[in-house]
Order: C-alpha cells, then structure tokens, then sequence
C-alpha cells in the first residue's frame, strides 16, 4: 500500500512539472467538474458531488501550476 502511495505521488509530481500535461490534465479535471455541478444526473448522490469538488479543486491547482511554472524555493 505504501509504494502504490508513493508511486502516484511521483505521478502526480511528474505531471505538475511538465507545464503543458499539467495544463491539460487541470483543464480536463475541472471541465469535469463543471459538468458535474451543471448537467442533473439521475446516478448523481453525495458521492458525485464530493469527488465533483475535489476534481475541480485539483484541476484548478494544476492550472495555477502550469501558468505560474516553477519557482525557486529562495531568492539569494
């Protein structure tokens, strides 16, 4: 359990790095979760809507990522 942990970790740190594949990923996450709280599923539950907001709110991250690049952890 542990290393399947730190293999989606090393995924997402990956993903976050490359600005393009973060930008399309964070897109895609928070296209989905626009569909989400717009379009009135007959399967939707408490469930839906709480991965709903947790893909928006990973979706919006990625793309302050992939605008704002990476930044250095000090200034000299």
């Amino acid at each position: 359990m542990r290393s399947l942990i730190r293999r989606l970790r090393g995924a997402l740190l990956r993903l976050a790095f490359n600005r393009l594949a973060a930008f399309a990923a964070g897109f895609s996450c928070a296209a989905a979760a626009v569909w989400l709280a717009i379009v009135d599923a007959p399967w939707e539950s408490w469930v839906s809507d709480g991965l709903g907001l947790v893909a928006g709110a990973t979706g919006a991250a990625l793309i302050l990522v992939a605008l704002g690049g990476r930044r250095p952890d000090w200034v000299e």
